[in-house]
């Protein structure tokens, strides 16, 4: 079975082509709402946030205390890259065991949806990187309208990522989202490319 990994800057739907995979059958990982639902489940991982951050992490009913850990984490780079250490390792494992089980139903390829795999040096997870792009603008005005934020608010949160072009030097398929119509057909395009690809490729 091929990983596949798909990833993209704010604003350029990624998301978008993930789900688009994922109606064609594709088995998709949605790393950050499976960090999220792991911050909140993964016993291990709540054990070593609160040593971290301290037991005001997690609020009396046991619910993680979001307002909390931002707090915490965005106004301080080292508390963000310690949250990362602890957040990263738990998802690669339940991916790996995610990706095991598709394995074993079968699905010649499974996609893993993921903002920072440049970024957090997870490309060698990967047999095949995907990157969506979209012109900057486009991507501005769709931030602005998604999380009602100013176009300054945006470009900030842009140039916090990896550029546009570095991510395209190193992806393996790139996927232009102008519009849903031409995205939703290079995904189906992509989909029967790639299915080729895992059905020949060597046991």
């Amino acid at each position: 079975m091929l990983k596949i990994g798909i990833t993209g800057g704010i604003g350029s739907g990624k998301s978008t082509a993930a789900r688009f995979f994922e109606a064609l059958g594709v088995p998709l990982y949605d790393a950050d709402k499976r960090a999220k639902w792991l911050m909140q489940n993964d016993h291990k991982l709540q054990q070593d946030l609160i040593a971290a951050f301290g037991p005001d992490t997690y609020n009396p009913a046991g619910g993680l205390n979001r307002p909390y850990l931002a707090e915490k984490v965005f106004k301080d780079k080292d508390a963000l890259a310690q949250l990362n250490a602890l957040v990263h390792p738990a998802v690669k494992r339940d991916t790996q065991a995610w990706q095991a089980q598709m394995q074993e139903a079968g699905h010649p390829y499974c996609l893993k949806e993921a903002a920072l795999i440049f970024e957090a040096n997870l490309a060698d997870q990967f047999d095949k990187i995907i990157v969506v792009t979209a012109p900057l603008e486009l991507r501005i005005s769709r931030v602005m309208a998604r999380d009602n934020l100013t176009e300054a608010a945006v470009l900030a949160r842009i140039n916090n990522q990896w550029p546009e072009e570095e991510k395209i030097k190193r992806a393996d398929y790139i996927l232009e989202n102008s519009s849903l119509e031409a995205l939703q057909l290079q995904v189906q395009k992509l989909d029967q490319e790639i299915s080729k690809l895992a059905q020949s490729k060597p046991e």
